[in-house]
């Protein structure tokens, strides 16, 4: 029996470029490999099908036209995605003055925070969920609450700034430091 590889991890990174030059097909595979996640995000902050279909519409049409502007210096091509489409939901929450109904124990809406969601096998989520709280528990408590507040509850910097009666700069500073100490904690 011959020894067969293991498949190639899809390149989300060569298909945005491949959308850059206006190739369609990338396009289709990118919707093909990360449609359904993509419509899970939407869907777990609108809390409406119809609506998490529509912003995964927009999400595309953003990704489409954005993906000259995509530098992957920045951060990964799939991070970039869900950011894209996260970002539409939340907007579309404060134009129509919905919040986010948090139901769920915040883990297990972090799964974001590095900037790429993942969709890990049942056990693997728990386990990474458990870890995920535990370094958590390590941060300064005013520096979770702004991570949770940005990242589970969708308001912007300003927005956390003036909740917590706190400096702009110096939420942003907390906040990249705590992403910076989770992912090294999680690393």
């Amino acid at each position: 029996m011959p020894l067969s590889l293991p498949e190639p991890l899809f390149d989300h990174a060569g298909c945005i470029a491949a959308c850059a030059r206006g190739e369609r097909q990338a396009l289709e595979a990118l919707y093909h490999e990360e449609g359904p996640r993509l419509l899970g995000v939407a869907k777990r902050l609108v809390r409406d099908t119809a609506l998490a279909e529509d912003i995964l519409h927009d999400a595309f049409i953003r990704i489409w036209q954005g993906a000259s502007g995509f530098d992957p210096e920045r951060g990964s091509a799939r991070g970039w995605m869900f950011s894209i489409t996260r970002h539409l939901a939340l907007n579309f929450l404060r134009r129509h003055g919905r919040e986010v109904p948090i139901e769920e124990p915040y883990a297990d809406h972090l799964e974001t925070l590095d900037g790429a969601a993942m969709n890990p096998a049942p056990a693997t989520a728990l386990a990474d969920a458990g870890q995920l709280q535990h370094c958590l528990g390590q941060l300064p408590s005013q520096r979770r609450e702004c991570l949770l507040l940005a990242y589970l509850d969708g308001y912007s910097h300003i927005e956390i700034a003036a909740r917590m009666a706190t400096p702009l700069g110096t939420v942003k500073a907390w906040i990249k430091r705590s992403l910076s100490a989770l992912r090294e904690c999680l690393g």
